[in-house]
């Protein structure tokens, strides 16, 4: 049989054994693998860039939206409000409290003294009323302002973009905490199994018989006096109680699915003969069972974030959320259904919130497809 020139033929293909296994590849680990099929999945890898940018981006929403100067010029000294705090005086203005740099920035440019104000990109800051505006707030979406503003004349483009920051690092908190406390209890009752599971089962079908959002309300609407001389001073729910609350409610979900993976995983090999060479027990779980039980893990945290973002939304709207003037997007959304006729308090914060679930959700999907065990089953 004659030998067939490849180079001579650029239509005729080497015909390549679909049993054959490429070193290379099957060397290859399979959380790799996982990781190189999430990125072919554009849908959830771009969500999943687009999402990470912007929250990396947010934590500098100081340097770019904000009220407050970056550096000032006054009489031939340098000053960083950003990192210091000044007062009106110290520029020559007259008025008491903090300066108004903007009005400090315009009041230069027209002395043009050598004396100038460097402002952030977007020049307002996310609990800053602005009363110069003509009319009553809410004032409707303008060149200055795209998104409008809300009810007290604060930018709402602005709270929205600090709404992202909180509500995101809100949701990877509670996600962070509940998980590891799921993962810890879940870990112990399907490792050790016996009396153990059976009361850590009962336990927790109480505790999660418990209905979930007025228990939430109940216990965020509760307040703490502490005696003040001369006052009485009340402690208001704050940003971490929110936090610790929803994580105390958010970890039975992820037991079921490690405890269940724990029983599978003990059965194995691997195991024993851990066991055989006199690994700890605790060494067992975590450095050699839970490694291969986090897919769960991995792949219900997307939506984990996606119901942590609409917990908070919700108890915002219903007024047990964060306290005020923490820019909120369940806050804002509170204002639009009590200003029906004010179209941008709705549809805005609505958008974003939208926007940034559909995201989150895109993510979900391509780590759950990634994910799926049948992938790399020999039984396929």
């Amino acid at each position: 049989m004659s030998e067939i020139d490849t180079h001579t033929s650029p239509n005729i293909l080497p015909v390549v054994d679909p049993h054959s296994s490429d070193p290379k590849r099957s060397s290859e680990s399979i959380l790799r693998r996982r990781i190189r099929k999430f990125r072919r999945l554009k849908r959830g890898y771009w969500s999943f860039l687009i999402i990470v940018s912007v929250y990396v981006l947010s934590f500098f929403l100081p340097q770019l939206a904000n009220n407050s100067a970056l550096v000032v010029k006054y009489e031939g000294e340098y000053y960083f409000p950003i990192l210091k705090v000044y007062q009106s005086v110290e520029f020559g203005q007259e008025s008491v409290g903090q300066p108004a740099y903007r009005q400090l920035r315009d009041k230069f440019r027209l002395e043009d003294e050598g004396n100038w104000v460097l402002m952030p990109v977007y020049p307002y800051g996310p609990n800053e009323s602005l009363l110069d505006q003509p009319g009553f707030p809410p004032h409707p979406p303008s060149a200055s302002h795209p998104f409008g503003t809300d009810d007290r004349g604060r930018d709402v483009l602005v709270r929205l973009a600090y709404g992202f920051n909180i509500s995101l690092t809100f949701a990877l908190l509670v996600l962070i905490i509940g998980d590891v406390l799921g993962i810890a209890i879940g870990a112990m009752l399907g490792y050790f199994g016996g009396v153990l599971d059976l009361f850590g089962q009962r336990t927790i079908e109480i505790w999660s018989s418990l209905p979930f959002l007025y228990t939430i309300i109940i216990i965020s609407s509760v307040v703490v006096p502490i005696y003040v001389p001369g006052r009485l001073q009340v402690l208001q729910p704050s940003f971490w109680l929110l936090v610790v609350i929803l994580a105390a409610f958010g970890w039975m979900g992820m037991t079921y699915y490690i405890r269940g993976e724990f029983y599978r995983e003990k059965a194995k090999d691997y195991v024993g003969a851990a066991m055989v060479t006199g690994v700890s027990e605790t060494g067992i779980m975590f450095r050699h069972i839970l490694p291969n039980a986090l897919t769960p893990v991995i792949s219900f945290a997307p939506f984990t974030i996606v119901a942590n973002i609409g917990a908070l939304v919700a108890l915002d709207f219903l007024g047990f959320g964060l306290p005020a003037p923490t820019p909120s997007w369940g806050e804002l959304i509170g204002q639009g259904m009590n200003n029906l006729s004010k179209p941008w308090l709705v549809f805005f914060p609505l958008g974003v919130l939208f926007t940034t679930l559909l995201l989150v959700v895109f993510i979900g999907e391509a780590v759950r497809e990634a994910f799926d065990p049948k992938e790399y089953s020999r039984l396929r």
